[in-house]
């Protein structure tokens, strides 16, 4: 699991300061920051958000044992990253609480939205920090629809949540 380290303490300082700038606040971009904790916006596109719509549809089915989050900051030791799409049970949520704002504990699942704007370089990378984080598993979906699942390596299917499609 996840510790709160002094550089994710800075990281979760300098991400106070840049939502509480009104500067930023209507930003139509995504917002994120690397590990020198300079703002790295990504421009949002219509069908990446039909499919972040999908997959949440989708998370509801278990919302009995969590629930589905769009854009979910994570404090990482590499700047705070925002997944397009968390699952989150009630008791990891509490504990994520614990650890500041944005969370040092990243949430069980980790999902990623993929698009003309990223490549499987970034992707690996911000699997990499969601796992370091805590998260089970890391899925990222394809721009075809296909969901790839990740725990410490490739998987066939989630293992958190079984019976998500690998087709959205």
């Amino acid at each position: 699991m996840s510790t709160t380290t002094t550089r994710a303490k800075q990281h979760q300082k300098r991400w106070q300061e840049i939502i509480a700038d009104p500067n930023l606040r209507e930003l139509p971009y995504k917002v994120e920051t690397n590990q020198r904790d300079q703002i790295v916006l990504s421009p949002h596109r219509s069908d990446r958000s039909y499919a972040q719509g999908d997959v949440i549809e989708l998370l509801y089915e278990h919302e009995e044992e969590g629930r589905p989050f769009p854009k979910f900051p994570i404090t990482t030791e590499a700047g705070v990253r925002v997944p397009d799409v968390v699952w989150v049970t009630s008791e990891r949520r509490e504990e994520m609480d614990e650890t500041g704002d944005p969370p040092t504990l990243a949430p069980e699942v980790c999902i990623e939205v993929m698009s003309e704007n990223n490549d499987w370089d970034e992707m690996h990378n911000k699997r990499a920090l969601y796992l370091e984080a805590g998260a089970e598993e890391v899925w990222v979906l394809t721009e075809e629809g296909a969901v790839r699942f990740f725990a410490d390596k490739e998987i066939e299917a989630s293992g958190v949540l079984p019976e998500f499609p690998e087709h959205v």
